[in-house]
This record gives C-alpha cells, structure tokens and sequence, in this order.
C-alpha cells in the first residue's frame, strides 16, 4: 500500500462494490468494480467475462468503460478506480489508460494469488514502471470478502 488515505467518498464507493459482490456471489468468484469521478459513484459493475465470453470484460474494464461513457471522456484523470479485488496487470494498464491516477481496492493479491497471471510482477513493479505516478490503497475491508476469493 502506499500512502494513500482514501477519501469518504471512496471508502463508500468500496463498501458499494464489496456490497455488489456479496449480492451477486453464486458460489463462484465474482468481481466487482466502479470509478468515482468529481465526488459521483459511477457504479458499481460486475464482472461479464461469462457473460459476453470476452476474456478482457473484467469489472475495472466495464467499470471504466461505463464511466467513459456517462462522463463522455476517455480521460478520467482525477477519477478513481475502485474494486473489490486488487487489478489485474490488463486493469491496472486500462486504468492508466484512462488516466486515473488513484486506486482503492478490498482483496490482495497476497491473499488471493490464483487470480493473478503474472506472479513476478508487483503492483509495486508496475507503478514504478508508469510513465506517470499513480497511488494506491489495498486490503480495506478484504476480511467481508475473504470466503469469495480465498482459497480453503
């Protein structure tokens, strides 16, 4: 983590997306994200990568996209991107992307590794390899969503 301290409005837009999870959990993994953009809530989205059977529909990506459309910019620089479990390297690149440079989410990687591809690479890794700064607060509330991502 580093030394970013989440806004209010962020921590709320984290207990939504945690909240969306834990409504939409079946059994299997699911995973939620939404972006606050000029002190609004745009979401919170879940994941369609089942159902659009496009492996990229990732909840970050769906909920960058939404909040492209609604604000009717690419560039979403002063906005956050918010999730209930740490970005993948392909969400954490659309992130900076679209220009967010501040990120909130629930669950690690260190708690829920099976999620994550690219086992070498750090989140810590990729912000030092950003052309620009971004900061980041992980593991806010993870203990709500544990028995969704951890394993047994």
């Amino acid at each position: 983590m580093t030394d970013l301290v989440p806004t209010e409005t962020e921590l709320t837009a984290l207990d939504a997306a945690i909240d969306h999870a834990l409504a939409l959990h079946d059994g299997s993994p699911v995973f939620t994200a939404a972006v606050v953009a000029d002190g609004r809530l745009l979401g919170p989205v879940a994941n369609e990568v089942d159902k659009t059977g496009d492996p990229t529909r990732h909840a970050e990506i769906v909920a960058i996209a939404r909040a492209a459309q609604d604000l009717g910019t690419t560039n979403l620089a002063g906005a956050t991107l918010v999730a209930s479990m740490q970005p993948c390297e392909m969400c954490l690149t659309a992130m900076r992307w679209a220009g967010i440079s501040r990120l909130v989410f629930a669950m690690t990687r260190e708690r829920a590794p099976a999620f994550f591809r690219f086992h070498g690479l750090t989140i810590e890794d990729f912000a030092r390899a950003a052309d620009t700064p971004f900061a980041w607060a992980g593991g806010l509330a993870a203990v709500r969503l544990a028995h969704i991502y951890e394993s047994p």
